[in-house]
Parts: structure tokens; sequence; C-alpha cells
């Protein structure tokens, strides 16, 4: 079998399908554009099955990650556990907890992500919610930077975030999103009880389809000419502005 498995990546058909089929959990995988086969279309149909982001790429990609015969598919092995928010959010009210998530709307960047992370689980976020295509890799500089924090909160990988925001207001969240296109400071607004705080990319912040869905808007004032903070001391700012109402 011309195929191998590394520590981060399975490259080969037959090596990834079975490894679909175990159940191996996988960040994305790459296919090749112009690939045609069976085997292909098998590995599409359980990536989609396994709501798990495949990328068709060329094949110049796919030969710069290995050398050896990937046969046109190679898969990037997950190194944390993905949770489904569906069978997580109900564990949370049956343990008599408040549910504080945060939903992270294409955060690009691995250290951003890693540095939210590690203020999420300092203040006691159940779950970080992050979209299935346009997110960014929890790989090993991700996890370096939040200090292993990714190993430590639950993370919930959806396919339609604008489902997933109906999903948490019908299951009885507040949901708050931290943008700079707010009127209410942070510390004025109702933070109590179970709350989904959104935050969005670096450079163009929450899309505005969810930014229709938040109930509270709110933002940390900018004193000096810099308009907005970074992603992560925003996430860190309202993290805690969460904390502090819930321990008046």
């Amino acid at each position: 079998m011309d195929a191998a498995l590394s520590n981060e990546i399975i490259f080969g058909v037959h090596p990834v399908i079975e490894a679909l089929k175990a159940g191996v959990e996988m960040e994305k995988l790459l296919i090749q554009n112009s690939a045609r086969s069976p085997q292909i279309s098998e590995i599409m149909r359980l990536a989609r099955q396994m709501a798990i982001p495949f990328q068709l790429v060329p094949i110049e990609k796919l030969n710069r990650l290995t050398r050896k015969n990937h046969q046109g598919v190679i898969a990037m092995t997950a190194q944390v556990s993905y949770q489904k928010l569906s069978s997580l959010l109900p564990m949370i009210f049956e343990a008599a907890m408040e549910p504080f998530l945060l939903v992270l709307d294409r955060i690009t960047d691995v250290r951003n992500m890693g540095a939210i992370a590690r203020s999420a689980e300092a203040s006691g976020v159940h779950a970080l919610v992050v979209p299935n295509r346009g997110s960014a890799q929890i790989n090993a500089e991700a996890i370096k930077t939040s200090t292993g924090a990714l190993h430590r909160v639950n993370i919930c990988r959806e396919d339609n975030l604008k489902t997933t925001l109906h999903f948490l207001k019908e299951s009885g969240l507040k949901i708050v999103a931290v943008t700079e296109k707010a009127s209410v400071e942070y510390w004025k607004a109702d933070l109590s009880g179970p709350v989904a705080l959104i935050l969005g990319a670096e450079d163009t912040g929450i899309s505005e389809e969810y930014l229709k869905l938040a109930d509270v808007r709110i933002k940390m004032p900018m004193l000096g000419e810099i308009q907005s903070l970074n992603v992560s001391v925003a996430a860190g700012i309202a993290c805690y502005e969460v904390v502090r109402q819930r321990h008046q």
C-alpha cells in the first residue's frame, strides 16, 4: 500500500477511508481537484457525513506536504477532540450550570485562536464554537499559544453558524455580539444567565447576518486613536465581565 500515517497527516485513498471509518479526528481533508475515482467519491461522502471540512486543491499543494504517493488525498489529523454542541449543551443544563459559550466567526489567526482559548478556559467558558470552514486550524502553534487550554476546553465545530445561533437562542441562551458597532459599553449590558458571546474576524468583524441575531451588542470604549482591539484581547475583557456579573 503506497501510503503512510504520520503524527500530522494520513495520505493515500485506502488509509484515509479506513481512518474515516474508524472515527479518527481530522482537522480537514485536502483532495486533488482533478482526482476522479469511486474511492475519492467515498472519501467526500464520508467527510460530509462526519462534518469534516475538505478542500479541492492542485496536486502541487499535496506534493509539498509529502513526496510519497498520496494518491490525490491527504487528511490532516486533529490535535483536539471535537464535541457536538447538540449533545454538549443539554449536559451543561443537566449539570445545573448556566451555559457560557464563545462563538468565533472566522477567526483565522492561530495565535488569536490560542489566546482566546486561554482566556476562555481561565474564565470558565464551557465551549468554543467554530465554523466548519473559514476558521484557524487548531494546530501545534495554536495549542502552544493557548498554553494547553485547547486541550481543556470543549471545541464544537459546526457546519452552519446561523443555524447554530438559532439553536442557542431556542435553547435559552442570550446572544451577545462583541463589536465596535455597538452603542452599549460592556459593563452596562446584562450578561447574566446562559450566554453566548460572538467574536468576529480580525479584519471584518462579525458577519452582518449574525449581528442581526444578537440579543445584545457590546463594545469596549476606545480612548486612543486606534479604533479596535485585537480580538483575543476583546474576548478576554468580555469573558471576565461575564465572570464579574456572575459573581456579584
